[in-house]
């Protein structure tokens, strides 16, 4: 493509069994956060000579639960799927917020966003009980339909231009958890990520 004004990074798998992807990365880092990463990477250059452009990372309430344990990364020393989902979604948030900095005055603007709970085949994984509570909960679930509008406001919204970096639900901003915000932790992520893929990302 000659040109590159959206990028929306969307893949996701949720609370799945222990596995790793063809790279040997733990399922839910490696599709949610590292598949991300070097994909945004690899069309980065792309995209600024496209700019003005904005990148989009579906994160999820659930990072607000969620920590990342930089020794631990693959979840190989212990596993807990929420937890192991809920630190890709916290890695989101932090690669939305490590990534603005480094694209500021580019034209290139950034930001993650909870799409809401949505039904879709992401619950697959989840327990029967799990799956009972959701029934339950349907009435206040969203379509797919509904469950996109979110990112389709932080990739056209007019009143964004110049915002960058910030986390969104239900078409507008939304408070992130402390994590979300530390830049220190940020920073160690984004050395692990390049360290990780094996990469410079200046």
């Amino acid at each position: 493509e000659a040109k590159l004004n959206l990028l929306i990074n969307n893949a996701g798998v949720m609370v799945c069994p222990y596995g790793k992807t063809a790279d040997g990365f733990e399922m839910q880092i490696g599709v949610n956060h590292f598949g991300h990463f070097l994909l945004t990477y690899l069309l980065i250059d792309l995209i600024k000579r496209s700019a003005p452009a904005r990148i989009i990372n579906v994160s999820s309430m659930a990072h607000s639960w969620g920590s990342i344990t930089l020794e631990d990364i693959n979840s190989e020393k212990s596993y807990n799927k929420s937890k192991a989902y809920a630190q890709s979604k916290l890695a989101n948030v932090l690669f939305t917020r490590s990534l603005a900095k480094r694209l500021e005055g580019t034209g290139v603007t950034t930001y993650s966003l909870h799409p809401g709970v949505v039904q879709t085949d992401l619950w697959r994984h989840l327990s029967a009980p799990e799956r009972f509570f959701i029934s339950i909960a349907r009435p206040f679930t969203k379509n797919s339909i509904q469950g996109a509008q979110t990112t389709i406001y932080c990739a056209v919204e007019p009143s964004l231009e110049k915002e960058s970096g910030g986390y969104y639900s239900d078409c507008a901003p939304a408070s992130c958890s402390a994590a979300g915000k530390d830049d220190e932790l940020a920073q160690k992520l984004w050395e692990l990520s390049c360290k990780m893929l094996s990469l410079s990302w200046d």
